[in-house]
């Protein structure tokens, strides 16, 4: 196989694997170990058929867009309105998300300084790098990714193998909490926005993306349903809602810095590139000054945590639930639009069925609305 197509699926990898990892410990725990399982498989394989159909969504269209010029093109205008609020919402929430995750990940290491003077320190860095638009990040960012899956694997690895983990630790189950995984998961598992990207990197060789796209979803599946195994197992008591923080106090030492930077490392780059890519939206697409896109693209998450939001689960389950969510249903209605409005003849082909289109946009908002009722009532 071409270069190309190891490129591509790297580039779904490391757009899906990110920080939202790190609350998947927390909700597997609170609703017990299988069924937090069970949505981790479920969720990541509808996922894995979304992004197959959003795949053949870009296969049968002539020119590259992104998510929102496919709206656009076979939903109309509206579609493109409901695309980008979704996405402008998601990305919001991921910041706010983020800006608390990496306050108590530091607070953490340095426990002499509080969680927000952490968060305040990490916001300010992190929309310097926004307001300044560093085209450095951006490029580093599929090598960033790469070293978040690689410093997960080998905390996976120490944790599964120690004297600390126990079978038993994952034999609760909590029928009032069973569904509390779901918004949390699907935040994790969100990463079509990567799928035109694929088909560019395979060029010529555009037959492969079915196959990258199966690959690349799966790895994910594994990654998180052994990362949760590997936090649940080690830790008899509580988990914690950022993972790395129960096992830090299990482990100590060494772990509970490696255990946290990872979690800085992995929330800090998903907080820059979501931010630069706002920001560049507001630039180039809605032709705002440099100052009006930074201050529009920072401004509410600082002012949403000064002013007390501060669970990182209830924000990342609500943007999973309906950003991700109303996200996927769109896909869906693209996908059916594509069938007979595409340009041209697909590489690949999956066949249309309403039950199961229909199915998937039920569960997706029976989700939302069972996310709505809850996040902020789970503790």
């Amino acid at each position: 196989m071409k270069l190309g197509f190891y490129e591509a699926v790297a580039t779904l990898i490391g757009t899906t694997v990110g920080a939202g990892i790190l609350g998947i410990p927390y909700v597997v725990a609170k609703s017990g170990f299988a069924a937090g399982m069970l949505h981790i498989l479920i969720i990541g394989a509808v996922m894995i058929l979304l992004k197959l159909y959003m795949g053949e969504v870009v296969l049968r269209t002539k020119k590259i867009h992104q998510m929102t010029g496919y709206a656009e093109r076979y939903l109309g205008r509206d579609g493109k309105n409901w695309m980008v609020g979704t996405m402008i919402f998601g990305v919001y929430c991921a910041l706010i998300a983020y800006t608390i995750g990496v306050g108590h990940s530091l607070n953490a290491i340095f426990p002499s300084l509080s969680p927000f003077f952490f968060s305040m320190v990490f916001f300010a860095v992190a929309s310097t790098i926004i307001y300044r638009g560093l085209k450095a990040v951006k490029d580093s960012e599929l090598l960033l990714t790469s070293l978040v899956v690689l410093i997960a694997g080998a905390i996976i690895a120490i944790a599964l193998f120690s004297d600390k983990f126990s079978g038993a630790n994952m034999s609760t189950f909590s029928y009032p909490f069973m569904l509390v995984p779901f918004g949390t998961v699907l935040f994790a598992f969100m990463g079509s926005t990567a799928v035109p990207e694929m088909k560019l990197e395979l060029g010529r060789n555009a037959k492969k993306l079915k196959k990258a796209i199966v690959i690349g979803g799966l790895i994910p599946i594994a990654v998180y349903a052994l990362f949760a195994l590997a936090v649940v197992g080690t830790s008899s008591g509580t988990v914690s809602e950022v993972a790395t923080i129960s096992l830090s106090e299990v482990f100590g030492g060494s772990m509970a810095v490696l255990a946290n930077l990872f979690a800085v490392l992995a929330m800090g780059t998903s907080f820059i590139a979501l931010g630069l890519a706002l920001r560049d939206m507001y630039i180039y697409d809605y032709k705002m000054h440099e100052t009006e896109a930074w201050v529009l693209t920072c401004l509410f998450p600082l002012a949403t945590f000064v002013f007390g939001i501060n669970s990182f689960i209830a924000v990342i389950g609500i943007a999973g639930a309906i950003s991700g969510g109303l996200q996927s249903i769109i896909i869906v209605m693209m996908h059916k639009a594509a069938k007979t409005r595409g340009e041209r003849k697909p590489e690949y082909s999956l066949r249309y069925s309403t039950v199961i289109g229909m199915t998937i946009i039920g569960i997706f908002i029976a989700g939302m609305i069972y996310q709505i009722a809850t996040s902020f009532s789970v503790s």
